[in-house]
């Protein structure tokens, strides 16, 4: 058999033990493995797993994904969440829909500090939920706005996704981040229309909470402040360039420990520190293992050259470039539906980059066009994993959670058309605050 032929038997293959339920790092390692074994030698490939490998965990630039988790978990675990769903509730909780609003803004304002998506789904699941049921919301509401909010950490800094996809394509993570801020506040603006609608239209669903004094919101206001500053200093000072990914993680983490445990800000004991620590260890260890083996299967595939074959062939084709950017966007949502999106993510992008770069389209714009699919894949069936952590906290039936997910679909897809027709939405801000 040739190269390519091997390249796609072992894709064919690596998906089937994605199904499988197998750990993903593991998969990808042993098809890189096994497949650069086949085409190289054997003596190679051992060799090749080794340096991949090491030179992954050594690398001082990746310190910035356990960085960026532990600066989420101590917000998860000190209840700066719950302050600021109660912040942002004194403020739009008496409008159509406010306790969803209030659910969107604090998310947004918590997305800020922490970079995991199901940490956010979890935090205003428990938050935020009992709240809204407790004025009477709809459990479709109720439970599909905390799916859905959940997704804006792929977009909104420190994201993880970006940082993976930065790593994979060799972009920016500075200018990567700057390019998720409008986009992901543009989902936030989107998501609050929808509920705005559907309470405007149904208002059982929503009933109205009681109405804040101004003194109230004013004495509420630190909370958020605090989390804006915290996020003005990080993103700030790394796309001025005042220090690297890594620091920009360090500072933040201190920033967000010296909030948790200043008096009177949540309830961060000594058992939550020692938790936060665990969980981002684990986190940490879990995302470069992911792109440790996906580096030994980039290597695999380049050698199969079928990154390259497939740019040449995309690039011959006598077709309407947005049509076909269309359609490598439909592979990775297919794709990401039916393993872990992220996984799907480090597996494609390696196989569609070049042929980006070929269509002559901004990487930086395509990352974000990835995180969008990325986020979409997240809520919908049949691997939803913010579905599925809805459903674990609260015990709502899938298809009350997935009902009240669906319209605030039109939001994301709302944003990737804009993204489509706009593409400065994501671009402006990197070519203005880190032009290269």
């Amino acid at each position: 058999m040739n190269e390519i032929s091997v390249g796609i038997i072992a894709i064919v293959v690596l998906l089937g033990l994605f199904l499988t339920g197998i750990e993903l790092a593991y998969a990808m390692a042993i098809i890189g493995f096994l497949g650069f074994s086949y085409l190289v030698s054997f003596h190679a490939a051992c060799n090749l797993l080794a340096k991949d490998f090491f030179d992954t965990f050594i690398n001082y630039g990746f310190t910035v994904i356990p960085l960026f988790v532990l600066m989420g978990q101590i917000a998860y675990y000190s209840g700066i969440a719950k302050k600021l769903f109660g912040a942002t509730n004194k403020f739009v909780g008496h409008v159509p829909g406010g306790l969803a609003m209030a659910t969107i803004l604090g998310a947004t304002l918590f997305k800020a500090m922490c970079g995991s998506t199901l940490a956010t789904c979890a935090t205003f699941a428990s938050v935020a939920i009992p709240e809204m049921e407790r004025f009477g919301y709809n459990k479709k509401l109720s439970t599909g706005v905390v799916a859905s909010v959940g997704t804006l950490g792929i977009l909104l800094p420190p994201s993880i996704t970006l940082i993976i996809f930065g790593i994979i394509t060799e972009q920016s993570i500075g200018r990567l981040f700057l390019a998720g801020v409008f986009p992901a506040l543009l989902v936030s603006a989107l998501f609050l229309l929808v509920v705005y609608g559907w309470a405007k239209n149904n208002p059982k669903i929503a009933p109205k909470s009681e109405k804040a004094t101004w003194e109230e919101r004013w004495r509420s206001s630190p909370d958020f402040i605090a989390v804006g500053v915290i996020f003005v200093i990080v993103i700030g000072g790394l796309m001025t360039g005042k220090f690297s990914p890594t620091e920009a993680g360090t500072i933040g983490t201190v920033a967000v420990f010296i909030l948790a445990t200043t008096k009177g800000r949540g309830t961060f004991t000594l058992k939550g520190q020692f938790a936060a620590i665990d969980e981002s260890i684990r986190t940490g260890c879990m995302v470069l293992a992911l792109i440790a083996s996906s580096v030994v299967l980039g290597h695999f595939l380049a050698v199969t050259e079928i990154p390259l074959r497939a740019a040449d062939w995309v690039g011959g084709l006598e077709i309407n470039r947005t049509i076909i950017m269309i359609v490598i966007i439909l592979i990775y949502l297919i794709g990401g539906s039916f393993i872990d999106d992220l996984a799907f993510m480090i597996l494609a992008t390696p196989i569609f980059y070049p042929c980006i770069i070929k269509l002559e389209y901004d990487p930086i714009w395509f990352g974000i066009m990835i995180g969008l699919t990325v986020m979409i894949g997240s809520v919908i069936p049949p691997v939803a994993m913010c579905v599925f952590v809805v459903k674990k906290i609260t015990g709502e039936s899938f298809g009350t959670i997935y009902s009240g997910v669906y319209p605030f679909l039109l939001g994301l897809f709302g944003c990737a058309l804009f993204l489509f027709l706009f593409p400065s939405i994501a671009t402006w801000l990197p070519s203005v605050m880190m032009p290269e």
